[in-house]
């Protein structure tokens, strides 16, 4: 069994709390990070993004508010804007898609039962 699992919610979340029961059921050993009261800094952004295979854009919510008053759906998704995106979902973590499930060197935003069970295949 994976060593250091922790997923990022909220608990106001379907997704979140379908994703705990499930760990649950499977008898998972995991950290909960309510990353609305505890956000993430710049570095670890970057980390989870690096284990995600992905970049910031790609866990943004834009339909939020706050993406909508700062005109995130403009932004530029390249390499020399990567550092606003991340500073954008560090200032303001209810922009980040949830949940986020870490182990080891994987990730997956766990906003379905398959992508929850990804993290628990060795």
């Amino acid at each position: 069994m994976m060593v250091g699992m922790e997923i990022w919610v909220n608990p106001a979340c379907s997704k979140c709390r379908s994703a705990l029961s499930l760990l649950d059921a499977e008898g998972v050993r995991y950290t909960v990070r309510r990353y609305l009261e505890d956000p993430p800094t710049a570095a670890e952004v970057e980390e989870v993004l690096g284990k995600l295979g992905l970049e910031p854009w790609d866990i943004t919510r834009l339909g939020e508010r706050q993406a909508r008053e700062l005109g995130m759906a403009e932004w530029p998704r390249t390499v020399e804007e990567r550092g606003r995106w991340i500073s954008a979902l560090v200032a303001h973590p209810v922009l980040i898609q949830r949940p986020i499930i870490t182990a080891e060197e994987r990730a997956v935003v766990g906003r379905g039962e398959e992508a929850v069970r990804q993290m628990l295949e060795e």
